[in-house]
């Protein structure tokens, strides 16, 4: 007789009604975040809250998926265990898994040979009431059709053993691997953007060491991580919101993102990364840089009431992108708001920091009417963020690039981030990271092992005039 593990959270983490489900699908699946990647995904990081909280956000993730239609037969599902103590990685004791949308088998056969790892057990406690792996359940039947399923509820383990798991099964194009996660629980939304930020940086990074605090899959994360080190992959973000975002209360949020996983090739280096950034945006000649900051400057205008002129949107602008916007009046900061990880379109990020910048930035008054003349706007374009390994804080200066690096300084819950304008003012490196010390709320003497750079370079535009 088949062993059937059924849903546990239908009706209350998305509907039970197939029908009303399927159609709830079509809906988040009809304006995802961002534009689709061109080359496929081999693993993605997806959340996992009720689909009115977190379904948009992992809906940007499911998108990327659609061209694989009936070329995926085994999806490699991760999950944190919420609900039982596992030691390792658990299987579960059953032989598919139901749905409302219907059944979805399990690959046995890969089952059985993840018996013999010793970090992998069964049970069935672990996967009774887990919604982390089941409401991803319904995305991918709708997106993929038919499929078998390889579900493992991740407890206490080492990345290394997560990573070694995955490669055990990793297969070629037919095999997706999905790692559910949320990210950031129950803190303020200012506070909560902000370590969300920290560790879509670490994400892309490829850096294993997050911890619980900041992902409740912290440790399926961080296998990921691992063994995409291993395979060459690189992580790009396609989406990061909260709750506040999207149906819940601002003082309290959870914080969710979306990742893709895919080939980099040649630039699987930090190196490359950045070269490819270049070659991506050496294009951006004057004429482009003007369009970034009309943009700007119309959504500011926008924002004021006041009448803006036109600014036509090319293709170009629908690419994600990650950029500063920067407002002076007669050479006096007014206010500075940016992005460090390319997860919506150019044209979204442009026009939300440049109204941030103007009207949210806490160390300004909201920009007056009065006032829009006078500023001048700035527009930088960010490359992909590397990680500065340094041994102490010796090494940390040498590495330093002075008038190239943008940096950025992490600390626990402290966080600080210069662009590479400021070497203008503070050239020499001991000055500048001090300085971006005390910015982070650290001791500008301050040094810890736990310290962590990260570096990128820009391409800026600034309005005539300033």
């Amino acid at each position: 007789m088949k062993t059937v593990r059924r849903a546990a959270v239908a009706g209350m983490f998305y509907p039970n009604n197939p029908a009303e489900l399927e159609q709830t699908l079509t809906d988040l699946l009809a304006h995802p975040e961002g534009a689709r990647r061109t080359q496929p995904p081999k693993a993605l990081i997806v959340p996992h809250a009720g689909y009115v909280y977190s379904g948009p956000i992992a809906a940007s993730a499911y998108a990327q998926l659609e061209p694989l239609r009936g070329r995926v037969r085994r999806v490699v599902l991760l999950g944190p265990a919420h609900y039982a103590f596992v030691r390792g990685l658990a299987l579960p004791d059953a032989q598919c898994f139901r749905t409302p949308l219907g059944e979805v088998p399990l690959d046995l056969n890969r089952m059985r040979q993840l018996d013999a790892m010793p970090q992998v057990v069964r049970s069935a406690d672990a996967h009774h009431k887990e919604h982390s792996l089941e409401v991803q359940l319904p995305f991918l039947q709708h997106v993929l059709g038919d499929f078998e399923l390889l579900p493992l509820a991740v407890g206490e383990a080492s990345a290394e053993e997560v990573a070694d798991v995955l490669d055990a099964v990793w297969g070629g194009d037919e095999t997706l691997i999905v790692i559910s996660s949320d990210l950031s629980h129950f803190l303020p939304d200012t506070l909560a953007r902000r370590m969300d930020q920290q560790t879509v940086a670490e994400i892309v990074a490829l850096d294993s060491h997050i911890d619980a605090e900041r992902a409740c899959g912290a440790t399926p994360i961080n296998g990921m991580l691992l063994a995409a080190k291993r395979h060459g992959l690189r992580a790009v973000t396609l989406d990061v919101r909260n709750s506040s975002q999207t149906a819940g209360d601002p003082d309290r949020v959870v914080g969710y993102a979306a990742f893709a996983f895919e080939a980099s090739g040649s630039e699987a280096t930090s190196d490359g990364s950045r070269e490819a950034f270049h070659e991506s945006y050496g294009a951006f000649d004057e004429s482009r840089g003007e369009i970034l900051l009309k943009l700007a400057r119309a959504a500011i205008s926008a924002r004021l009431g006041q009448k803006a002129q036109p600014v036509s949107e090319p293709e170009w602008l629908a690419e994600p992108g990650a950029t500063f916007v920067t407002l002076t009046i007669k050479g006096e900061l007014r206010g500075c708001i940016g992005t460090l990880d390319p997860y919506r379109s150019l044209t979204d990020d442009v026009k939300e920091n440049a109204v941030a910048a103007a009207f949210r930035d806490p160390r300004f008054d909201p920009l007056r009417p009065a006032e829009l003349n006078d500023v001048r706007v700035e527009v930088s374009l960010l490359s992909p963020v590397e990680l500065i390994v340094a041994a102490d804080e010796p090494a940390a200066l040498a590495a330093l690039r002075p008038h190239v690096d943008g940096v950025v300084l992490e600390y626990k819950q402290y966080r600080g981030l210069f662009l590479p304008q400021v070497w203008e003012q503070l050239p020499e490196p001991a000055r500048f990271l001090a300085h971006l010390k005390r910015k982070a709320s650290l001791p500008m003497n301050f040094w810890s092992p736990a310290v962590r750079l990260l570096r990128f370079t820009v391409s800026k535009w600034k309005e005539v005039g300033a």
